[in-house]
């Protein structure tokens, strides 16, 4: 991640201190540019590997498991990236971690999803169209920004949700999907998809900390929706792998997985100009064209590989 300072507006808006629950890579992405900014950054994380890496870079770690949540403290500021249990259609993580806290958190920043919106039709859609998840993963979402905004009424917070749709970045393209020849569909039947890059992503979220009104909800994307046929075939021709083939609705049904499946029953286009206006940002990789690349490092290794 390249770090940069932020802008006067919105570094002079950002507390001293700041809470991050669930630090994996937006996490981390999040935490090194606040500290950057000069902010004292605290994560509650699990994994003690983890915690060191985090620690190297400037961050205090704190080793919890949200799943036995424990009595945070006072926060000015809370970004929550951990995501829901993998079934049932509430998330029982956040809602047992809020129960957990006895004292004040002034300003909560959470990463939700644009599928809570369901399948569009296609149309260019804002944060005003009514939610209405059709997967379970969706329906944990909703939940999270009910319960969310319900916690903050009682007890005095203000919250921003942010809706964000397919991540990418380095260490985040399907090389393994790639290599194992799944194909994609047809581009004519393809829906459409909006994406965002993990160092956007961040950058995002920290506007919303500074510049976010309270309980309003932002599209997060780069604004150039695409198609997953697109992203798939400009992904392999990166990674000099094979161009997927392409398959038809019928042979799609048959050898994606539900999952995988699922995605291709929401189409939609994300309109940003809330995001863009309010929170005064721009993407620094408006589209795949200039995004991609910045996943390969510089020294010519391939980005999309995890370090070990």
């Amino acid at each position: 991640m390249m770090i940069e300072s932020l802008d006067d507006a919105v570094r002079a808006r950002l507390p001293a201190r700041a809470l991050i629950a669930g630090c994996g890579d937006v996490g981390a992405r999040v935490a090194r540019l606040l500290v950057a900014q000069g902010l004292a950054v605290t994560a509650l994380v699990r994994d003690p590997q983890k915690a060191a890496a985090l620690q190297a870079v400037g961050v205090q770690p704190q080793l919890q498991d949200l799943d036995v949540p424990q009595d945070g403290g006072d926060w000015p500021l809370l970004f929550w990236f951990a995501p829901p249990p993998a079934t049932g259609d509430a998330d029982t993580r956040l809602r047992g971690w809020l129960y957990a806290q006895r004292g004040t958190i002034a300003r909560l920043i959470y990463i939700s999803t644009s599928g809570v919106y369901g399948d569009c039709d296609g149309r260019w859609i804002d944060e005003d169209e009514p939610l209405k998840p059709q997967t379970p993963r969706a329906r944990r979402r909703v939940d999270a920004e009910s319960a969310l905004r319900d916690w903050c009424l009682r007890r005095g917070g203000t919250l921003a949700v942010l809706r964000v749709p397919g991540i990418y970045g380095p260490g985040r393209l399907p090389r393994e999907r790639l290599q194992a020849g799944m194909p994609v569909l047809d581009p004519a039947q393809s829906p459409w998809s909006n994406r965002i890059h993990a160092d956007d992503l961040a950058r995002a979220a920290v506007h919303a900390a500074a510049l976010a009104s309270d309980g309003q909800a932002y599209n997060v994307s780069d604004g150039t929706p695409t198609t997953m046929a697109d992203y798939f075939t400009r992904c392999a021709r990166l990674l000099d792998l094979p161009v997927p083939r392409v398959v038809d609705l019928q042979e799609a049904r048959r050898v994606f997985t539900p999952a995988m499946w699922s995605f291709m029953e929401e189409s939609k286009r994300l309109c940003t100009e809330r995001l863009r206006g309010e929170l005064r940002f721009t993407p620094r990789y408006p589209d795949l064209e200039t995004g991609l690349p910045s996943c390969l490092s510089r020294d010519g290794l391939r980005a999309d590989v995890p370090p070990a």
